[in-house]
């Protein structure tokens, strides 16, 4: 049983310790750090200027040199990690440019690894909707599904792919059941035993994921992704037992995607597991605070960092958000 205080008002004031700034910052039981963040970047195949997304105010698909440049302010401003996610100029059924050692991902990884790789932590995203012509995470049977398992022996050869050229996380997205532990053998059977994989272990089929399609040209040509991907409306513990799963193929930290509409569910993982608990703060959830503060509706500032705290609040120990650059430089 916890000790707690006894007194009432007017002995009991909680707004003593809200008095002033300094009072608050030294009980603060939330702090964000330049190195819980990871910044999401998207390499472009085929162009000759940084591309803005009309949908992301400030994000852009990235040239090979301004990708570099991209990752070395993140460096510079403290940022934890990078997440790299590429645009092939071909697509194909099979997702081909994904595991092509000389395909845009691949040399975006070894460009960003060689500009910053001692500062940052360069991780991959592992998927193949960037990549096929269908925008699927997958191979689809002849009948337009998703084959789990064939899809994969594809994310295996495109997350060594990733690791060859440089890539110091791996971060399966796909949410093929199985998908950890395929690339754990995978990588482990290519002398990349000390690769860490980061899971994706909680990713609903969201709303919130809009403007992202556009940065990444991945939208599904048909259907949705709603047989893989999580259920909004599914209960928590299907969630639980998602990360059970990725533990036990050899995750060593797991993700829970969208994270504001889901801060529950980092709760949950957070008194679930004993390795680090990441939250992606998606392309919806950035593009409704921008679109707002456009607007002159709200205070642009102080959501993003209000929107930070929460999901930090909830429990997530590393934070993927397109504002990590930004609000390194102000912590």
């Amino acid at each position: 049983m916890s000790a707690h205080s006894g007194a009432r008002f007017p002995v009991a004031r909680p707004r003593r310790l809200r008095r002033d700034p300094v009072l608050r910052r030294m009980v603060a039981g939330t702090r964000l750090h330049p190195a819980d963040l990871i910044l999401p970047l998207f390499a472009k195949e085929g162009i000759d200027e940084p591309q803005p997304v009309a949908s992301m105010p400030g994000v852009f698909q990235h040239t090979r040199d301004s990708l570099r440049k991209a990752a070395r302010e993140a460096a510079e401003a403290g940022v934890g990690g990078l997440i790299l996610f590429g645009i092939p100029a071909v697509k194909d059924a099979r997702g081909s440019a994904a595991d092509d050692p000389d395909g845009v991902l691949q040399k975006a990884l070894r460009d960003v690894v060689s500009e910053v790789g001692d500062a940052i932590v360069v991780m991959a995203d592992t998927c193949l909707d960037e990549f096929t012509d269908h925008g699927h995470c997958g191979i689809l049977t002849p009948s337009g599904d998703v084959d789990n398992d064939a899809t994969l022996e594809r994310y295996a050869s495109v997350a060594v792919a990733q690791a060859e050229a440089g890539a110091q996380m791996i971060a399966p997205s796909g949410m093929m059941d199985g998908q950890v532990g395929a690339i754990r053998a995978a990588l482990d059977g290519a002398g990349h035993a000390g690769v860490p994989i980061l899971a994706y272990s909680a990713k609903y089929a969201s709303a919130f994921y809009g403007p992202f399609r556009d940065a990444a040209e991945c939208a599904p040509q048909f259907g949705d992704r709603s047989t893989h991907q999580q259920d909004p409306a599914g209960r928590v513990e299907e969630a639980l037992r998602e990360v059970r799963l990725d533990l036990a193929e050899g995750a060593d930290a797991v993700m829970v995607k969208p994270a504001l509409a889901y801060l529950d569910v980092i709760a949950a993982f957070r008194r679930e597991v004993d390795v680090p608990v990441a939250a992606y703060q998606v392309s919806g959830e950035y593009a409704m605070i921008e679109a707002a503060a456009a607007n002159g509706w709200v205070d642009r500032d102080r959501m993003i960092m209000e929107s930070l705290i929460a999901i930090k609040r909830a429990g997530a120990d590393l934070i993927l958000t397109y504002w990590a650059t930004e609000v390194a430089r102000t912590l």
